[in-house]
């Protein structure tokens, strides 16, 4: 079981994405049963240490960073985003502030997600607007200090060679000033 339990904490280290029983069952030639006896004894053991790992299991298994250590996670290694979660980042630099309906409107219902992701990373904060029917999205400071970026935020779209297919619509630019 020590061995069994051994390599499935090699595979969760090397994946680092969420995997089910079958999945890690399948990359270890292993039953399914055995690999559930040994991961459900894996977490365990990671429960009881006092150290920085746990293994999440919400929606699958997954070797992580525990909470409280995050911030040092964030100093030491950069954001990644996916290249949709990029192209929302995107469309809210070129046309900050901009209403979180209208980037819904250019980008999809995924937006919101996107929204989301960006916000609990830093790179983007929302207020409510004058209305307060939506939220008005701006780019933070560390956005910027994460791009290098100084002045022209339309220097990401040539960094990252993305068509935003967006328009300059000054009425969605600026939602606050009519």
């Amino acid at each position: 079981m020590e061995q069994l339990k051994s390599r499935i904490e090699a595979v969760l280290f090397v994946t680092a994405k969420v995997l089910q029983i079958n999945d890690i069952a399948e990359i270890l030639e292993e039953n399914p049963e055995d690999v559930e006896e040994a991961l459900l004894e894996l977490i365990m053991d990671y429960a009881s240490r006092e150290g920085a790992l746990e293994i999440d299991d919400e929606n699958g298994y997954i070797l992580q960073v525990k909470q409280e250590h995050l911030d040092i996670v964030e100093k030491l290694c950069p954001v990644e985003l996916k290249p949709p979660v990029l192209k929302t980042l995107t469309v809210i630099a070129l046309k900050e502030p901009i209403r979180q309906t209208y980037l819904k409107d250019l980008r999809g219902s995924n937006a919101y997600e996107h929204v989301q992701e960006l916000v609990e990373k830093g790179l983007v904060s929302k207020h409510k607007d004058k209305n307060g029917r939506s939220f008005n999205l701006k780019t933070t400071p560390k956005f910027a200090e994460y791009f290098k970026l100084k002045g022209d935020i339309r220097a990401l779209v040539k960094t990252l060679n993305i068509d935003n297919g967006v328009k300059d619509d000054e009425e969605q630019r600026n939602p606050d000033e009519k």
